[in-house]
Parts: C-alpha cells; sequence; structure tokens
C-alpha cells in the first residue's frame, strides 16, 4: 500500500513525518485523554502489540526501536514534546511494527483507542497532521525496506511472486533477497540451515518459514483480525475492491459498526492497475494501489475494521443476524450483508496455462511485475482498459510489449486515450483478431505463439511473460445456497421498488462489479459502495418500524 502514490523517500520530509504540534494542537489533544508520567525505559508499547494508545509528548523523549538483525532492535527516531507516536497499524487490529519506551522521565497524554478515534473525527486539523505522518511512517518502511521481513527466494518463481505480492499488496515491508544471487544469498544460508525449501521468509527475530501458505503468513505477520464469535456487527462487507472500501467508509462515518472480509488485499482487481487516469479528482492519474490505500486509511479512519487473509466460503441467510462463513471456520454475524466480492480473473483456454501460472502467466501489470521484463519481450492480451493500461505501462521496462486482441477493433471496448497511446507507442505492436494458440517453456515460460483468425498466420515470439487481461467472472460461488444469480453467475438484485442494490434476501445487498448490470468502471462502483449504505439506513428503519408493530 502506497496511500501518496510518492516514491520519493519519506524521511526526506521530516517536518511532515515527525511534525511538532502547536501548544493549542497539543492542548486539544489532551481533551481525549489523560496525563500521566512515564519513568525512564517504561514501555508504551511492543513490536507485535496491537490497538496500542496513542501518545502525546509534553515534556521529555520517547524512543521508537526498529527491529534489527536477529531480534536485536535500533533506535529509529526519538519524539520529543510536541510530537506523537503511531503510524498507519494504530488505525487497524494489526500487529504494530515498532516499540516505543520512555527514554527519560517523560510526560505525555495517552488517549485510548476510542478516544483516538473521537479526536480524529472532532479535529480535523489535527486529524490531518496525524494521518499524513502515519502515511508517511509506513511509506517510509516501505521504501527503505525496514521493520519487516526478508523473502529469500527466485523472484520469477510462483511461490516467491505469491509471497512477495501478498506483502506489497497489504503494505507490509519486505526485502527481496535473491537466491541465485551468491553474494546476497550468503548471509541467510546459516538461518535457513541450508533447506532447500524456498521461498523462505525470514523474520526479525530470526525465525524462518519455509514456503508459507499466504494464511499462515498473515497470522505470523499479525495482519489477521481477531475476531470475537460472539460480536454481531451493523454491516458486513465482502470485498475490499472500490465498492467494498467506499460502503465501508460511508457505513463507519456514519456510526455503523462495520467489517470488511477481504480474501488477499484491499483494492480487488482495481487495486492491480498500474494507473487509473479517468478517475474523477486525480487529473495526472494513480496507481489502483495507491487509491485502495487512500481508501483504506479513509475506511479505518472511522472505525471500519479490514480483515484480510481469510476468504468467504458461505452466507447463511436462513435466519438473523445473517452469518458469514470463513474459510478457516470462524463465523462473521452481521444484521446486514453488502456483497462486494467482485470478479476473479478469466483465464485463457489455452494448453498448459496451468504448468505456467505464477511461472510467467501473470493477471496483473504492476511495479512488481514489471521488474521482471526489463529489456525483454512481452505479450499483452486483451481489450479493456486493464489491458490497455498494462500494454502503455510495461512499455516503459520491457523491449517490446506486443498486444493481442481477438476483436478487429479497439474503440469498442477500451477508452480512447489509451487507445491513441497505443497506437502511436513504438514500443507496442498490436495484433488484431489474434489469438493465443501455445505456450511453451521447460520450467517456465519461454515462447509464446499467436494465430491471425483473419488469414491462419501464426507469429512466435521469445517471451517469458505474458499478462492476461481477458476480463474477470464473478465471485460468487459461495452465494449458490443463499442468492439468486444470473445465468452468468451475476447476483441479481433491484427486488424491492426501493432498492436497486437490495437482493431477495432481507438485509443482503450486493454492489459493484458482482452485482448483474453494473457498469464495470472503478467509478461506479464507488458510486454503488456510497449509495448502498443509504439503503442500509433504510432496511434498519424498516425493521423498527416492524418491530414496534409487533
Amino acid at each position: 500500500m502506497n496511500p501518496a502514490g510518492d516514491t520519493a523517500d519519506p524521511y526526506l520530509r521530516s517536518e511532515h513525518i515527525f511534525p511538532i504540534l502547536s501548544q493549542d494542537q497539543a492542548d486539544r489533544v489532551e481533551r481525549y485523554g489523560r496525563r500521566t508520567t512515564l519513568e525512564e525505559g517504561e514501555v508504551l508499547f511492543d513490536r507485535g502489540d496491537r490497538l496500542a494508545d496513542f501518545f502525546l509528548v509534553r515534556e521529555g523523549r520517547i524512543g521508537i526501536f526498529i527491529a534489527g538483525e536477529k531480534g536485536s532492535e535500533r533506535l529509529l527516531t526519538t519524539h520529543c514534546a510536541g510530537q506523537f507516536t503511531g503510524e498507519l497499524d494504530h488505525f487497524s487490529a494489526r500487529a504494530l511494527l515498532v516499540g516505543a519506551r520512555a527514554l527519560t522521565r517523560t510526560c505525555v497524554v495517552r488517549v485510548s483507542t476510542e478516544g483516538f478515534r473521537q479526536l480524529m473525527t472532532a479535529q480535523p486539523d489535527v486529524g490531518e497532521i496525524i494521518i499524513r505522518a502515519f502515511i508517511l511512517r509506513r511509506m517510509g518502511f516501505i521504501h527503505r525496506a525496514e521493520g519487516g521481513i526478508v523473502l529469500v527466494g527466485h523472484p520469477r518463481e510462483s511461490d516467491t511472486l505469491r509471497l512477495e505480492r501478498f506483502s506489497i499488496r497489504n503494505g507490509y515491508p519486505i526485502r527481496l533477497i535473491d537466491a541465485d544471487d551468491a553474494a546476497a544469498y550468503a548471509p541467510f544460508v546459516a538461518p535457513l540451515a541450508g533447506a532447500q525449501s524456498l521461498p523462505a521468509v525470514v523474520f526479525p527475530d530470526g525465525n524462518v518459514m519455509h514456503n508459507p501458505s499466504i494464511m499462515d503468513l498473515a497470522d505470523r505477520l499479525g495482519l489477521t483480525t481477531p475476531l470475537d464469535p460472539d460480536d454481531v456487527w451493523d454491516v458486513a462487507i465482502i470485498g475490499a475492491g472500490p465498492a467494498g472500501l467506499a460502503a465501508a467508509t460511508y457505513a463507519a462515518s456514519e456510526g455503523l459498526r462495520t467489517i470488511v472480509i477481504e480474501m488477499l488485499a484491499p483494492g480487488g482487481q482495481a487495486g492491480t492497475s498500474s494507473r487509473i487516469e479517468n478517475y474523477l479528482g486525480f487529473p495526472t492519474g494513480i496507481t489502483g494501489q495507491a487509491l485502495a490505500g487512500r481508501a483504506q486509511v479513509q475506511a479505518q479512519k472511522f472505525g471500519a475494521r479490514i480483515a484480510v487473509s481469510r476468504r468467504a466460503v458461505k452466507l447463511d441467510c436462513s435466519g438473523s443476524p445473517l452469518k458469514v462463513e470463513l474459510e478457516d471456520g470462524r463465523v462473521v454475524s452481521s444484521r446486514t450483508v453488502v456483497v462486494a466480492s467482485g470478479a476473479q480473473y478469466r483465464r485463457l483456454n489455452v494448453d498448459d496455462l496451468d504448468r505456467f501460472e505464477g511461472r510467467g502467466v501473470h493477471y496483473a501489470a504492476t511495479p512488481m511485475e514489471a521488474t521482471l521484463c526489463r529489456d525483454e519481450d512481452v505479450v499483452v492480451v486483451g481489450a479493456g482498459n486493464s489491458a490497455g493500461q498494462a500494454a502503455v505501462f510495461l512499455a516503459g521496462f520491457a523491449k517490446h510489449v506486443h498486444m493481442i486482441v481477438r476483436r478487429d477493433a479497439l474503440g469498442e471496448t477500451m477508452s480512447e486515450y489509451l487507445v491513441q497511446r497505443i497506437l502511436h507507442s513504438e514500443h507496442i505492436t498490436l495484433y488484431l483478431q489474434s489469438e493465443i494458440s501455445t505456450l511453451a517453456g521447460d520450467t517456465a515460460l519461454e515462447r509464446i505463439v499467436w494465430m491471425s483468425n483473419a488469414d491462419g498466420a501464426t507469429t512466435t515470439v521469445e517471451a517469458a511473460n505474458l499478462f492476461v487481461m481477458i476480463g474477470a467472472e464473478p465471485n460468487t460461488g459461495w452465494l449458490e445456497d443463499c442468492l439468486p444469480l444470473d445465468e452468468r453467475g451475476f447476483v441479481l438484485t433491484g427486488a424491492t421498488a426501493t432498492s436497486p442494490y437490495e437482493t431477495s434476501v432481507p438485509g443482503v445487498f450486493a454492489i459493484g462489479d458482482v452485482r448483474s448490470g453494473s457498469i464495470k468502471r472503478v467509478a461506479a462502483s464507488v458510486g454503488e459502495g456510497s449509495v448502498v449504505v443509504q439503503q442500509v439506513h433504510r432496511y434498519f428503519r424498516a425493521l423498527q418500524g416492524l418491530e414496534r408493530v409487533q
């Protein structure tokens, strides 16, 4: 996650990353907490803690410590009078990346989690300073690859890419060590105990996980949100794409207890977009990950809980509250459910696709994938905006981009600005009325063949990376026992005259790409996510009226 979309070292912006509040601002912060005195060496919070309090220094000094090698720690920075602790994990229930303790006898204002949320809402000028600092601090960790994990593996192998992609998309600091680079790999031979099982994740305390599952890694990193089985939420949103994050932001900001269930990372398919240029308010464009990162912070600022790494596998709509079963067996109970589970990537109908997925076949074009393509030929398949964005983005890294399109033109399915860039790029060659016919390689993709449907001619390119952007299919398999779907598997809505997003099951709504008849655009999904919250309120009001009658 890079909410600000800035790749420069955030530590160069010291006045923003470690700001000093004015006397008036500090006094207003104190209304939401209490003064207390810490003795030298007293611990405020440790790395790995969750939901730590927020501390403002009034007198004295607080040291912020970050994990070093083999369980050691080092002083990252010192907070003095007017400065405050915290970074993005203070908005969530995730495990903290740093620890803090008093360096001298220190007077602080201690603000609880609930008081902190009230502060952020009631004091917008102070809240703006805090949010900017929190974002920059996390960006600093990511930029310098500190405070997180070391991933040792072969950069082009599927499991290495899988773990790297999960960490990056969840904004977790990671340093990749190429196991083929003898000098870089040498310091890790002993910690890995000569194990042949790569990739391996090395933690700051020296512990190692060999090729972990996403769920196991998320649990070890503290990214998994603890859930109380007896808790009943007002709104459970399934999916953290643009629609889900918009719904979470509006629901939480209006006082509804809101939880978002996401199987991988906030952003959905939009989060993998290299650049979105036609989204209102961003004239120079914004990456999908940056947009998702900002939306995630915004939702969490208002108190929404975002739980990642667990897939929803079943919706039980037989009673009240509604129950969402997760793949690890846990159950989330909620008075209403907003289905925003989006779509999953459509796969090519070509032999050996399974063998090369994760070994050269990609479904996203982000800077991580782009580094694998530097100065090489790459192939992009698809005719929509995602394919166009990928082709234009990769043209800045690759030797040449070959774009394969089954249609006889691009204009029907792609925005005109992308069409013109593709047609005028010297680094992109467009092949219309063509389809991939063969994928070849030994242990990884090495060669791609496509055929022209116009004349039957074939073209062969030595390429190790194929980007498949041919649309998506609705992610609704987990809903078949509960909700009616259309012939293509999208959720049918409009069951009542008052809500175009309500399904035939009271209290269950569907928004975004997963909804039958929706417009598959980021702006449209955000609009549906914001509007559906009003429908949720209307449902609650009707329910209260029914209860009074009974």
